[in-house]
């Protein structure tokens, strides 16, 4: 139902996205399960990308004696509300973007089995991410370059939507665009734009935290994409539990993030 949301979503809109859905069967501690990632492409003809990507399972959980069942608000039903949002809020640019040929396009990715079965694991976590990474590597896009070295920018976001989230940089490689969005949180702030926001610098922190957090982006570090891991650290308070819902979403938060990466799209896209 979440996959098929996605995908209608995308479909309505102007800028006539470039859907696919990467669908695979693998062994798991619960036995072989199938796998969608869905993968949209503004423009597959265009020499680069800018990939956004988020997760879209939910981790699984036996309901508990309320009868509730795990939700994920915040892992990651807002980070693909994010992603969605910013397709519907940029559709015209990004329509006018693809007409002119911009020879960097957006590429939407959502996710399948991230969340672990049973442990956390090399092999059982990062399903639909380690398959994806494994496909494009081997997949042309233009002579002598395969989709994975099309992407000139993989952005992962994750663990988002509650109050005041803290965003450290944590690759050194990315520094530079990290700090573009340090900069434009700092000059929405100063022009009004930013909701509940009481200081220029709140979520994005200039103390970088260079310590790998096993997330989907690693498949494509591993294979040498540049990496943006947009996730609070620490986690919020609800990750993995039961009040990981709706309720504990900060709405001023997640609009203002949402701001932030619109501003972010329009400057590295030349929207």
């Amino acid at each position: 139902q979440i996959r098929k949301f996605i995908t209608e979503r995308l479909q309505r809109l102007p800028a006539s996205w470039h859907i696919e859905l990467d669908s695979f069967q693998q062994r798991t501690p619960r036995g072989a399960v199938s796998f969608a990632n869905v993968v949209a492409t503004l423009d597959p003809s265009a020499p680069s990308r800018l990939a956004l990507a988020c997760h879209y399972d939910s981790k699984y959980f036996p309901p508990d004696e309320k009868g509730r069942v795990f939700l994920g608000a915040t892992d990651s039903a807002v980070p693909c509300s994010i992603l969605l949002e910013l397709a519907t809020a940029l559709d015209k640019e990004l329509l006018k973007s693809k007409k002119q040929s911009s020879k960097v396009t957006l590429q939407l990715v959502f996710f399948d089995g991230e969340e672990a079965f049973h442990e956390w694991s090399p092999t059982d976590s990062l399903y639909g991410a380690r398959h994806l990474a494994q496909r494009m590597a081997q997949t042309p896009h233009r002579p002598g370059i395969n989709q994975l070295q099309a992407i000139s920018l993989f952005v992962l976001l994750d663990l988002l939507g509650a109050r005041q989230p803290i965003i450290r940089n944590h690759f050194p490689a990315t520094a530079g665009w990290f700090e573009r969005l340090l900069g434009l949180e700092k000059r929405l702030h100063r022009l009004g734009l930013l909701e509940s926001h009481p200081q220029e610098q709140l979520y994005f922190q200039p103390e970088p935290f260079y310590h790998l957090i096993e997330d989907d982006h690693v498949p494509f570090l591993q294979k040498g994409v540049p990496i943006l891991h947009l996730i609070a650290t620490p986690f919020p308070e609800v990750w993995h539990t039961m009040e990981d819902t709706e309720a504990h979403l900060h709405p001023p938060t997640v609009q203002n993030l949402c701001t932030i990466l619109a501003a972010f799209l329009a400057e590295y896209l030349h929207l």
